[in-house]
């Protein structure tokens, strides 16, 4: 059985590779189940905001701090899990350090110690970010919301984090130590390893390095595996998903919502003396009266909203500076789109074990998000401002509020009050149309 290593390998890279390719398949059919939008406009814009904000982390930064760790955190993680490339061709072939032999002796050193500097920059900024999450109680992390699993999957993360960095340490330095013992060629330049790690394992003989080299080197493997897999059940989806989420944002200016065009065609009409009422829009046009008005349930959001509650990354910045939420009122934006996620992903488990959608008796609205909520938000645009992947929460009321407006005539009593006062005097006011202008006379 001289190739059981390889074939175990295969066996774990196949599974690991497709078990991920079955959960972003269904993350891909929960997110069309929402109404097809148009977001294929203005490419070029698009390409750069998401290089700008996705990958650049521009966004980020504008809190130092928090933008900074992330950074090191983000960049680190990203580069380092390069060298899996290399720990597949070693996995599958039996080589050993297989790119030292593609990129040159000189060059390879130069790479692996910069891989060394980004592990312990990760290292850094997850020990930060754990003591910062538990103990230093930042209030946006500290927040009902997040009691339960949303606490535990972030610090899970974390975990995950370090202890794959700290494999990769111990991989490094078991190898150095037997490459001055000659029993390894030497390949590679480990500063960080070497100096922390490197005179504890010289203590150790050559049998304990061995297997503590191959240990660390199946534990990294085999914890990416486990990690990229985790990331279906995790708010960190936002590491794949903030890609696509930034491309499709939504790029018209802040404050600007969406009319719908049957209802600007009505008007139209109502105002056009010449025009025939009763002539039906053409099937598909965009001027076609929707079989609802507004979002009841997760099927009535498109789907670029619903790619942004899979998107959301649970920082709470835009609750942060909710002027609702500040108040002391029941909303929270990142609950929003959590608590959509929620949903979504209850109605993709029910299609699961059911073939199609069959009727829960559960809707988005009132279910998960109550009314309460949805009147809480003053449209400030606050929420959207401070999300760092550009998700759009507001958009999300917006449609629900509509939907209470327009379906089932729920607003609140004062804008009952304005809308009819709209209606009959022409004006919020309620006073004759008459004496509209008398604020002028003086």
């Amino acid at each position: 059985m001289q190739y059981l290593d390889n074939i175990i390998f295969l066996i774990l890279l196949i599974a690991g590779f497709g078990l991920f390719a079955k959960s972003l398949q269904k993350i891909y059919r929960n997110i069309r189940l929402g109404r097809e939008i148009n977001r294929n406009d203005k490419k070029g814009e698009r390409w750069e905001t998401m290089a700008r904000v996705a990958m650049g982390q521009s966004k980020m930064v504008k809190r130092p701090v928090a933008g900074i760790l992330h950074l090191f955190v983000y960049v680190g993680f990203v580069i380092i899990n390069i060298e899996l490339l290399e720990i597949i061709v070693d996995g599958i072939f039996g080589t050993h350090r297989f790119l030292s032999s593609i990129l040159g002796h000189s060059f390879y050193n130069f790479f692996t110690a910069t891989l060394e500097v980004l592990a312990l920059l990760v290292v850094i900024g997850v020990v930060v970010f754990f003591i910062r999450r538990n103990f230093y109680g930042v209030k946006r992390l500290t927040m009902k919301e997040l009691f339960g699993w949303p606490k535990h999957d972030a610090n899970w993360i974390l975990i995950i984090e370090f202890a794959l960095m700290m494999a990769f340490f111990k991989m490094n330095a078991s190898d150095w130590v037997l490459q001055q013992r000659g029993l390894l060629p030497e390949h590679g330049n480990f500063p960080i390893s070497s100096t922390l790690l490197g005179p504890i394992f010289n203590n150790f003989g050559d049998g304990f390095l061995f297997f503590t080299e191959r240990a660390a080197w199946w534990f990294h493997f085999v914890g990416i595996l486990f990690f990229m897999n985790y990331l279906y059940y995790s708010k960190h989806l936002h590491i794949i998903l903030a890609f696509p989420s930034t491309w499709y944002a939504n790029l018209e200016k802040k404050g600007k919502f969406n009319n719908l065009e049957s209802v600007t065609k009505e008007i139209k009409l109502m105002m056009d003396p010449n025009a025939d009422p009763y002539a039906a829009p053409a099937e598909g046009s965009e001027a076609e009266i929707p079989s609802k008005f507004g979002a009841e349930d997760i099927f009535d959001l498109n789907q670029v909203q619903l790619l942004n509650a899979y998107s959301c990354t649970e920082c709470g910045r835009c609750t942060s500076v909710c002027p609702a939420n500040i108040t002391g009122k029941k909303l929270s934006p990142r609950l929003i789109l959590m608590k959509t996620r929620d949903r979504l992903e209850e109605v993709g488990r029910n299609i699961d074990k059911n073939g199609s959608f069959v009727d829960d008796g559960k809707k988005l609205l009132n279910d998960y998000i109550t009314k309460e909520e949805l009147w809480a938000c003053t449209t400030c645009n606050a929420c959207t401002e401070a999300c760092p992947v550009l998700l759009d929460p507001l958009s999300i009321i917006f449609e629900m509020r509509r939907f209470l407006v327009m379906e089932q005539s729920a607003a609140p009593q004062e804008l009952n009050l304005m809308m009819t006062n709209v209606e009959n005097n022409a004006a919020p006011w309620q006073y004759n149309q008459a004496d509209r202008l008398n604020w002028a006379n003086d």
